[in-house]
Formats: structure tokens, sequence, C-alpha cells
């Protein structure tokens, strides 16, 4: 069945060859998940504020070199983006930031991340966050990004007004996490428009 619309992106611009490295104001680097990361996820994993707002939990570093494993898969098949947030000098993973639930159709995807407990407070996520925004709306020209969180996660909530997501509204009851549902903050953020002509 024809459509009557174009995409608004071509799915081929999603993974145009190898995953990209960004650099970032401060040091810091998004580059893709690497197998001898495991470690460093499994300790990231351990933390209760991590185990707070995520659903999966890690048990080992097997376990994690397949999630790395599947992260860059994701790439490859053209379904998501996942950098590790990593000190530029050292390499030690600070976070993690990613772009999922691709829609070409309507040129959208979803932004998570998550910071290490030792980088919190330092505006590690917020400049990740931010530069994997501004890739996403230059190079594979998504027209909007979508932030979503628990209404009781400040943090990220401060992460997602300081990078630039404006809050659109409340998604009531939308999120399941251990202690039942949560009302859900909405952020979104989008590509400028182009002058027409």
């Amino acid at each position: 069945m024809p459509l009557l619309i174009s995409p608004l992106m071509d799915p081929a611009r999603l993974a145009p060859g190898t995953q990209p490295s960004l650099g970032v104001e401060g040091g810091l680097v998004l580059r893709p998940w690497r197998a001898e990361d495991a470690g460093a996820l499994l300790e990231v994993f351990a933390d209760p504020v991590i185990r707070r707002w995520h659903n999966r939990r890690l048990d080992d570093t097997e376990e994690a070199r397949r999630w790395i494993q599947e992260w860059r898969g994701a790439w490859t098949a053209g379904e998501g983006a996942h950098w590790a947030v990593a000190d530029g000098r050292s390499d030690e993973v600070l976070g993690r930031i990613s772009l999922g639930r691709f829609v070409a159709m309507s040129g959208q995807a979803e932004v998570t991340y998550w910071t290490a407990p030792r980088a919190r407070g330092g505006g590690v996520a917020t400049r990740a966050v931010r530069a994997a925004g501004e890739w996403a709306l230059a190079e594979p020209r998504f027209h909007r990004l979508e932030l979503t969180h628990s209404v009781h996660n400040e943090a990220s909530c401060r992460v997602a007004h300081r990078s630039g997501y404006a809050l659109e509204g409340t998604r009531r009851r939308a999120l399941l996490h251990r202690d039942g549902l949560h009302d859900a903050h909405l952020h979104a953020r989008l590509r400028p428009s182009e002058p027409e002509g």
C-alpha cells in the first residue's frame, strides 16, 4: 500500500558505517562500548541509585559482555546508538548515553543515560546528553529527540533541562518501577526549523 507522505528520515542514515566517537567539552569522549568495559559496567550496576531507576539487573561480567554485544549490534542493525561516556585521558567509563526507538517516518529517537557514582555532580551527564543530541540532530538528522523519566527522579530532570530538552508534560502512570507505576516527565529537543525556499 503506497504511503501518502514520505518519511522524514531515510532509514539508511541511522547507521552510516562505523559508529563514531564524539568529543565532548571538558575532556570527555562518547565512544562505542568495548568488551573490556564489562567490568566497569558490572560495577556501575551494583550501585543502589542505578538499581533504583533501571528495571534490569546485571549479575556477572559475561552478562555485561552480552549487553555490550547487543549495544554494538544495535548500531549495525540501524536500531540504536549506544556510547560509553569516558574520560578522554584515562578512558575510564563515567557513564552511558544511548539513542533508541528510532522512528524513521517521523524522524524521532529516545535518549537514555546514566552516570557512574564517582562521576556524579560534575555535569558529565549534561554534557554527554547535549553532545549526543547535537550529533543526532545534525548527522542522521533526527527531527525530534525525546527523554522520559520518573517525576521522582529529580537528577534526571535537571540533566534534561540543562541539556536543552524542554519539559512538554507529564505522562500519567507511564513508567513501571519496582515500587509500582510512576508518572513520567516527557522532555523533547527539536532540530531547528530550516528556512523555506
